[in-house]
């Protein structure tokens, strides 16, 4: 198919809304995704992620690198060990290996696009220590309190 069209908000014909991860495979809360584009002649795939307001999705890092824009609402995101405010067409850069969370504002849905390489590791979660390392800044801290 050639053209999918926009349904209402961000839904599209023929692209499923599903669930961001197994239930029980690592902490997230209220986000969606969508995939838009994952054809075997690409090297990479498109996806849609809806976070609800006051959701996040997981703290974690892997070997593939993410560029994701913003496309509404508003929220944060922790890459690294710095917190960063983001607004609707920021771009978001997270280079491999990094710690990254994205969790959407109060009474807002932060939805963005996230491309990534079509064949990719698995995430991981952080060790006790290490996000015990993470936290030892304030801001950061606060930010993964919010669970």
């Amino acid at each position: 198919m050639s053209i999918r069209r926009r349904r209402d908000g961000f839904d599209w014909e023929a692209v499923e809304v599903l669930a961001y991860k197994e239930e029980g495979a690592a902490p997230f809360k209220a986000i969606t995704r969508r995939t838009l584009f994952d054809r075997p002649d690409m090297a990479g795939e498109l996806r849609y992620f809806e976070i609800a307001a006051g959701g996040h999705s997981t703290l974690e890092r892997h070997q593939h690198a993410h560029a994701v824009m913003i496309l509404t609402g508003r929220g944060r995101c922790l890459i690294g060990g710095d917190v960063h405010l983001l607004g609707p067409m920021d771009l978001v850069d997270i280079a491999p290996g990094v710690w990254h969370q994205f969790r959407a504002a109060a009474g807002e849905t932060l939805g963005f696009l996230c491309l990534v390489d079509r064949d990719r590791d698995r995430p991981s979660l952080p060790t006790p220590d290490e996000r015990a390392e993470l936290c030892a800044d304030a801001v950061v801290a606060a930010f993964l309190g919010e669970d």
